[in-house]
């Protein structure tokens, strides 16, 4: 199986679908400031965390251009009020321009609003991420899922995601027994592993049926795998046509000889016949 080229035929079946923002692609608007003084990520857990997640959300979703992805940038959600602003870990916006980049993103002026949220809990944001944002994101803003996750592999396991339901009121996802969540809105089932080497709990998506999304530096190894062993293909091949070849004219050599040694034996008993007949006319004589 090609691992590759079927994987992106899975990408095209399980791709959410949906229509275009009604809104402008808006890079910056004056008077919204756009930095602050936090680090992007609490720890190298969060880290390590966030960059792998959104380096995987960025390769799966990058077939559609309608795709916005952002990590640790301010959204704001109330036209003309500076304090409406979050900026969460991880956010996903279908139906606007993947670019140009913004430096940050306005509800009002795009049209749209994130249809998932994602935050790594760290000491200081923990309680605020697991009550108070529940409901600025999912009513507030109206994003429609958010999920929350303990990257650090010493801290308790915790992995929590709500959704919005048809009348607005915000329901809990219910974990799998691996303690997985599927998301509804982006057609992903998330599961965290343990990652002892850099102790990290890392949460990871994978499609529907089950295929994990493989980050950079994996897709590099399935590639380099994939050529190595189409390069063993091409030498096993090869070698099965140089001992065909082999065979082929040792067969033709062989044939060569036999037909060699049937002329002999014919010369051979031809001479022979001559030689007998020659005999009896000596006899008769």
């Amino acid at each position: 199986m090609d691992t590759i080229n079927d994987f992106g035929f899975k990408q095209r079946k399980y791709m959410p679908v949906f229509p275009k923002a009604n809104g402008k692609t808006t890079v910056y608007i004056e008077g919204y400031p756009c930095e602050d003084d936090e680090p992007m990520s609490a720890t190298d857990f969060h880290g390590e965390q966030i960059n792998t997640l959104a380096d995987q959300f960025k390769r799966y979703f990058a077939i559609n251009e309608l795709v916005h992805i952002a990590v640790d940038s301010f959204i704001y959600y109330g036209k003309g009020d500076i304090t409406k602003c979050v900026a969460p870990d991880i956010y996903i916006v279908f139906g606007v321009a993947k670019y140009p980049l913004r430096r940050s993103f306005y509800t009002w002026a795009e049209g749209a609003a994130p249809v998932a949220v994602f935050e790594f809990l760290s000491d200081a944001t923990a309680h605020q991420d697991r009550t108070e944002k529940v409901d600025v994101y999912l009513k507030d803003i109206g994003v429609q899922e958010y999920f929350i996750h303990q990257p650090e592999l010493k801290k308790p396991a915790e992995f929590r995601g709500w959704r919005r339901d048809p009348s607005w009121g915000i329901v809990e996802m219910e974990p799998d027994a691996e303690g997985g969540l599927f998301s509804e809105a982006l057609n992903l089932y998330f599961r965290w592993e343990e990652q002892h080497h850099t102790h990290v709990r890392l949460l990871r998506p994978y499609l529907p049926d089950g295929t994990p999304i493989t980050t950079s530096i994996e897709e590099q190894h399935l590639k380099e795998a994939a050529e190595a062993r189409a390069e063993k293909e091409a030498q096993l091949k090869e070698a099965a046509e140089a001992r065909a070849e082999k065979e082929a004219q040792r067969r033709q050599d062989a044939e060569k000889l036999a037909a060699t040694e049937a002329q002999r034996r014919q010369d051979a008993e031809a001479e022979l016949e001559k030689l007998r007949a020659q005999l009896v006319n000596f006899q008769r004589q």
